[in-house]
C-alpha cells in the first residue's frame, strides 16, 4: 500500500497576508505529521522552502531541483519516508522540445519553465516498485499543457527500465476535468483519476465559493484506491495553502 499526497504549497514571496507562508508553516507540519503520507508531491517549492522542508520533515528524504536554467526557482519536489522506501532512480526533465536542458520550455508556453520530478521507489518491506511523476503544468497556455501531457506519455512509452511497474501521475495540472488538454487522458484508459470524487481543489484561501478542480492523482489500473481525502484544514483563517492537498491510499491488485 502507498499513501500519496499532492500538495501545491504556494510559492513564498510573502504576498498572501494572513496566509503568508510563515503563518502556514505550523499548520503544514502538524498536518503532515498527523497524516503520515508515505510520499508527498509538492509543487511551487522555492529553494528556501525546500531547505525548510528538509529541516522539518526529518522522517523524509526530499528530492528535486529548481526549474530555471540555474536550477533555482520553483521545484516539483518529491518527499518520501526514509524508513518506508528506497530510491531506485530519479530524473528531472523539462516540458519542452529539449527536456534535458534546464530552463527550456515550449514556444507556446508562458515565461515559466516547467520541470517534472520522476522517481522510482521500492517499498522496503514488500519490495514493490512504483514510478511517480510530479507534475506542474503551465498556468497560461492550453497548448503548452497539452504538449506537456503528451510529452509525459511519450516518455513513459519509451521507458526501458522498469517499464512494467505501476505509474502514478500527481500534481497541479492547471486544467479543469472537461478542458481540451485533459481529453488526452481518454487516450490512456489504463490511467484513472483517483481523486475524481474529491471535488474542487483551488480555493484561493477560501475566497472561491466553488473550488476549482485542477489538482489530480492519476494511477494505472494496476493500482486500486482504498481511501481519498482532501485536506481542508483552516485555523483562524489560515489554510494549508491556496489549494486543498489531496491524499490517496492505493494498493496493487
Amino acid at each position: 500500500m502507498i499513501k500519496l499526497a499532492t500538495f501545491n504549497i504556494r510559492c513564498d514571496y510573502n504576498q498572501d497576508g494572513i496566509n503568508c507562508f510563515s503563518n502556514r508553516k505550523p499548520l503544514i507540519i502538524k498536518k503532515i505529521i498527523q497524516e503520515q503520507p508515505h510520499v508527498i508531491c509538492f509543487q511551487e517549492v522555492l529553494p528556501h522552502v525546500a531547505v525548510w522542508l528538509k529541516e522539518n520533515l526529518t522522517d523524509y528524504y526530499i528530492i528535486g531541483c529548481g526549474r530555471s536554467s540555474s536550477l533555482e526557482d520553483e521545484q516539483t519536489s518529491i518527499a518520501y519516508q526514509k524508513g518506508k522506501y528506497n530510491l531506485i532512480s530519479m530524473e528531472t526533465f523539462w516540458l519542452s522540445e529539449t527536456p534535458s536542458q534546464p530552463g527550456s520550455r515550449y514556444p507556446q508556453q508562458s515565461i515559466c519553465p516547467r520541470a517534472c520530478t520522476e522517481a522510482v521507489l521500492q517499498n522496503l518491506q514488500t519490495k514493490e516498485l512504483f514510478r511517480i511523476i510530479n507534475i506542474h503544468l503551465d498556468h497560461e497556455g492550453t497548448k503548452a499543457r497539452l504538449l506537456g501531457l503528451s510529452q509525459i506519455f511519450q516518455k513513459l512509452k519509451a521507458e526501458k527500465g522498469f517499464h512494467d511497474i505501476p505509474v502514478i501521475l500527481a500534481g497541479d495540472f492547471n486544467a479543469f476535468p472537461d478542458s481540451e488538454e485533459m481529453q488526452i487522458m481518454k487516450e490512456y484508459p489504463r490511467f484513472r483519476d483517483m481523486t475524481e470524487l474529491a471535488g474542487g481543489t483551488f480555493h484561493d484561501y477560501g475566497n472561491l465559493s466553488e473550488p476549482e478542480k485542477i489538482d489530480y492523482i492519476y494511477a494505472e489500473d494496476k493500482l486500486c484506491s482504498c481511501g481519498i481525502e482532501k485536506w481542508m484544514d483552516c485555523s483562524e483563517g489560515v489554510y494549508l495553502s491556496d489549494h486543498y492537498p489531496l491524499c490517496v491510499e492505493m494498493y496493487t491488485k
